[in-house]
């Protein structure tokens, strides 16, 4: 059995608006990153189960690195995500008045890439350009 820690060299970010309310912070964190499960199977790990045999539903595989910055900072991570073409999800300050999955992806449909209210950004890639997206932001407190 090998008893060797896994390593990755790979790395999940999201990116929060410094502004938000702590409510929205993990509202936009949980949306974000359940975009990146459904594209990315190689981020998913294997399936937990408890001493007792009780199943549970796999998780990523690796941490989920979380940062906090403000809107012209996010702005040029974004920009940034999509010069380097990696995965990616958003979550625009639209999306808090709209009540359904439809009216999100309309609300995000209706505004052109550079005029995007962003509250946060989730993206995946190999370390170092993961890194490269979130430079000038900070770890989340």
């Amino acid at each position: 059995m090998n008893t060797e820690p896994i390593r990755f060299d790979t790395k999940i970010a999201v990116l929060l608006r410094a502004d938000l309310e702590p409510w929205q912070r993990l509202n936009v964190t949980s949306f974000l990153v359940s975009g990146l499960g459904t594209q990315l199977p190689e981020v998913i790990g294997e399936p937990y189960e408890d001493a007792d045999g009780v199943p549970y539903l796999p998780m990523f595989r690796q941490p989920v690195m979380v940062f906090e910055a403000t809107k012209e900072t996010l702005t040029t991570a974004h920009a940034r995500a999509l010069f380097r073409a990696l995965p990616r999800a958003v979550f625009t300050s639209d999306l808090f008045s709209t009540g359904n999955d439809r009216d999100n992806r309309a609300a995000v449909r209706a505004v052109p890439t550079a005029d995007l209210d962003l509250a946060g950004l989730a993206v995946y890639g190999p370390k170092n350009a993961v890194d490269k997206v979130v430079k000038g932001a900070r770890m989340h407190p």
